[in-house]
């Protein structure tokens, strides 16, 4: 089976290549600082930037999760998505930044060509971001999966809260070879005292309902309104008797698996 490079950028952005083909997720470059969301809310971005947008090199499509929030689409991966052949995203997404963004609803697919023939099949699945009944605060967010012939199964999760929408993916796809995980148990205001992407505990438990073999946490630091992060994740696997599958990578780290 082909293997998987991950290169992990900080925040929820990363470079996936698999099959000859090369993704970046949720494009983020801008420095720390205070980033608004509308009129009177805002997030606080804590972390560097690893790469700058001209140092990523060739890709052939961006994994968006969603536009609306500046911790996954700030203003330097905006201008990046003018430059880049294709961005999938929500239908919402889609609309709002025009250019090569296309909408890739749930469980729909696009098959982009591999170098050396055959494809790598892109598949758009639900993300809940927040509990039940928060999504018109929070707005559409999707996951994706990744598959083809002689490759792993990927699954890239988004800003998703909610283990149910992991047992439906997992429902069709499930023995997951790699999956990235959105795992920052990020909180706000707007919705109170809840978690609007997956506590370490739930990734943990979500890694279990898709049987996969391979974990790598994202978009769980860099950012202030994460209420956990780096110190507990590996506790939270190890309960699990999934720490030798977790790999928990560094800003700018690439592993191979």
């Amino acid at each position: 089976m082909s293997s998987l490079n991950v290169r992990y950028l900080g925040g929820p952005s990363a470079i996936l290549e698999i099959g000859g083909v090369r993704f970046v997720v949720d494009p983020t470059f801008d420095a720390p600082g205070d980033y608004p969301i509308g009129g009177s809310r805002g997030l606080t971005k804590t972390g560097e930037a690893v790469l700058g947008p001209d140092e990523i090199g060739p890709i052939d499509a961006v994994l968006l999760s969603h536009d609306q929030h500046p911790d996954n689409l700030d203003t330097g991966g905006r201008a990046y998505l003018a430059g880049v052949p294709l961005t999938l995203t929500t239908e919402a997404g889609a609309g709002r930044l025009g250019g090569t963004a296309r909408a890739l609803p749930g469980w729909e697919h696009v098959d982009l060509p591999r170098p050396g023939g055959g494809t790598v099949r892109v598949t758009g699945v639900p993300a809940q971001h927040g509990p039940d009944g928060t999504e018109h605060l929070t707005g559409p967010v999707t996951g994706f999966v990744l598959t083809g012939e002689g490759l792993p199964t990927v699954y890239v999760s988004g800003d998703n809260a909610s283990l149910d929408v992991v047992r439906a993916i997992a429902g069709r796809f499930a023995p997951v070879d790699v999956a990235l995980l959105f795992a920052g148990a990020a909180k706000t205001p707007l919705v109170g005292d809840v978690h609007l992407t997956l506590t370490s505990e739930g990734a943990a438990e979500a890694a279990t309902i898709l049987r996969a073999g391979r974990i790598v946490p994202l978009h769980f630091e860099g950012w202030a309104h994460f209420s956990q992060g780096r110190d507990t994740i590996p506790p939270a696997f190890a309960a699990a008797g999934l720490t030798d599958r977790l790999h928990l990578l560094d800003p700018g780290e690439e592993i191979k698996l």
